[in-house]
């Protein structure tokens, strides 16, 4: 059973969500550029020390909603099944994300989400801020998948996390254009499983050990 949370860390989690609520609203009436964090902190109805104390970054301030999983791969690597294959583990992992229009998949379509998608598309700033998230998540798929510093690991995690992110990225212009999730999902696990056969072929056979 999860315990509960103390009532501190519930104010600081509605404090934290309170301050990106305002942020995401601020910068999707009036550009991401366009707001200052003065009036984020404001919105919020916080102090700009305490804006920076959740968010070191104003780009933060989007892109956690995707970050905040950056370390999934690794998660499905350390808990997968006796006698799945790591890259097995994380094949089923993402085509599940995409059968239930998960957010880092790229293919989930609720306004908020999509918008989201969008913002970041259009802002390089906040695109150059995710691929720095989704480095530390590789780190730590590479960890997951063997010793600390282990080539092969780093050079597999680097593979995998490359992909994901194409496939991703592939999904959210495809709706920021127009499509729909359902219709994105067919072309989406095509997409998947040539991706996943690729790198099978490539890394598949060194890292079979469940």
């Amino acid at each position: 059973m999860t315990p509960e949370l103390g009532l501190r860390e519930r104010k600081k989690r509605h404090t934290r969500a309170a301050i990106s609520d305002a942020a995401i609203r601020l910068f999707l009436a009036d550009g991401f550029d366009a707001v200052s964090v003065v009036e984020i902190a404001a919105a919020a109805e916080v102090s700009k020390r305490t804006l920076f104390k959740y968010f070191p970054s104003k780009e933060d301030l989007v892109v956690h909603r995707f970050a905040d999983h950056v370390d999934e791969a690794a998660r499905v690597v350390r808990d997968r099944a006796r006698g799945q294959a790591p890259l097995a583990a994380l094949h089923a992992a993402f085509r599940a994300g995409l059968d239930n229009h998960e957010p880092s998949t790229g293919l989930c379509d609720v306004p908020e989400v999509l918008a989201c998608y969008r913002l970041v598309l259009d802002t390089p700033t906040l695109t150059a801020r995710l691929a720095q998230f989704l480095t530390s998540g590789e780190v730590a798929l590479a960890e997951a998948l063997g010793p600390p510093g282990e080539l092969d690991a780093r050079l597999a995690a680097s593979a995998v996390i490359a992909v994901q992110r194409n496939l991703s990225e592939a999904n959210w212009r495809a709706l920021a254009t127009g499509h729909t999730a359902a219709q994105r999902h067919p072309v989406a696990v095509t997409e998947a499983e040539r991706a996943f056969d690729l790198l099978a072929s490539g890394i598949g056979d060194r890292f079979q050990v469940a």
